[in-house]
């Protein structure tokens, strides 16, 4: 009785091009995934760049209830301002907006894409935001 011992030296091809294809698929499903993260995530940058200008339009509103459109322009805090690759600015009016546009691409953000907060004020000053998104932005904003 004679026996050989066959050791297995490793794995065969069929074994090694289906782990290939499994990752293959598990990439085709993940990075999709991760674009439309990085693009949320630009967004809410955009987004909270609008922040400060938002909190000053809002204490204008409570401190000027009553004439507010026409005391809350454009000036001082709510005046335009520029940050890195993006562009803010105030309209004032009874619907007073905040437009934050990019000036340049924002990693997958391209350049041109904008967030807008439209406001409406109550009688006592309260202010309810809207917020909207331009071009490719309105499938991913924040």
């Amino acid at each position: 009785m004679n026996r050989q011992v066959r050791k297995q030296q490793g794995f065969t091809l069929i074994e090694l091009m289906i782990v290939v294809a499994i990752v293959g698929i598990l990439a085709a499903i993940a990075l999709p995934a991760y674009q439309t993260y990085t693009k949320k995530a630009k967004m809410t940058e955009v987004a909270a760049a609008t922040g400060g200008m938002k909190t000053a339009a809002e204490v204008c509103f409570q401190l000027n209830a009553t004439n507010y459109a026409t005391v809350c322009t454009a000036a001082n805090e709510l005046a335009d301002q520029t940050q890195p690759n993006i562009s803010i600015k105030y309209t004032a009016g009874n619907a007073p907006k905040i437009t934050a546009l990019t000036t340049a691409a924002l990693g997958p953000v391209p350049s041109g894409v904008s967030y807008v907060l439209t406001g409406t004020v109550a009688s006592s000053g309260q202010v309810t935001w809207a917020k909207s998104c331009t071009g490719e932005a309105a499938s991913y904003c924040p």
